[in-house]
């Protein structure tokens, strides 16, 4: 949960200040290339245009499982993607349930967290859209129950832009339907928790890293597919479990929506 907020609290007008000390760093590459942030797990790089997350872009993150409405592992595999990008991190929150300390475990010190409270989607949208002008972020995030198509060509213009990465992570309202709506979003991720399998279960309980069910279902330019990973270390890094290192998941239901 962010700290309650006070005079002395980071607000959206200071953006200016603190991006001007990041020194741009979201945009160093230049105009003619294409960063991306490669996550050093072969299959899931090779799946991705450039070998990594495309930079400057709008990517979806979507929860799996029961609990999607509180988002708690998507909302750790976007920290762990902001906290290798340099500068400071525009969070506008859905609720007041963001546990900053868990960020600080995937390497998103809070310190990095701009935090903007915007608890409705109609608000959400026009604070990541202003946010995404500002060069020096390392990205901005937006809790969000949907995405229209329209807005999220605004959003993807907008990272285009000033080479801000957006992430949108999808909390889903009980009976709301699984499927996102169309959206010019360059990735759409899912991730859910998975258990830990074999004889390794009750080490993987006691001393391991929890494992993701990560799931890559749309991606413009790439192969959808889905691999079984260690959730993101103190770096905000990635692992194949040792088990799993030559056994990808790679769902059914997953490759059947490539198409769409």
């Amino acid at each position: 949960m962010p700290p309650p907020r006070s005079s002395a609290a980071p607000t959206l007008a200071e953006l200016r200040r603190l991006t001007e000390s990041a020194g741009g760093a979201a945009g160093a590459a230049g105009p003619d290339a294409a960063p991306t942030l490669p996550f050093g797990v072969a299959g899931l790089d090779a799946a991705l245009p450039g070998g990594g997350l495309a930079l400057g872009a709008l990517h979806q993150i979507h929860e799996g499982g029961p609990r999607g409405r509180y988002a708690a592992t998507a909302v750790l595999f976007a920290g762990g993607i902001l906290a290798r990008l340099d500068g400071p991190v525009l969070w506008c929150l859905h609720s007041r349930d963001l546990f900053a300390p868990a960020l600080a475990r995937v390497g998103l010190h809070p310190d990095r967290v701009v935090y903007c409270e915007t608890w409705r989607d109609a608000e959400v949208l026009p604070a990541m859209e202003e946010g995404l002008r500002h060069r020096g972020l390392a990205g901005v995030v937006g809790e969000l129950t949907r995405m229209a198509l329209t807005p999220s060509r605004r959003l993807q213009l907008a990272a285009e832009g000033s080479g801000v990465t957006a992430l949108v992570v999808h909390r889903l309202c009980a009976g709301e339907a699984a499927e996102p709506e169309p959206s010019a979003a360059r990735t759409r991720w899912r991730v859910a928790p998975a258990p830990p399998e074999g004889i390794d279960r009750r080490m993987d309980r006691r001393l391991g890293r929890p494992r993701w069910r990560l799931e890559l279902q749309r991606c413009r330019g790439g192969a959808p597919g889905g691999w079984i990973v260690e959730a993101c270390d103190a770096q905000g890094r990635l692992a194949i479990p040792a088990v799993l290192a030559d056994r990808p998941a790679a769902p059914e239901r997953v490759l059947r929506r490539a198409g769409r």
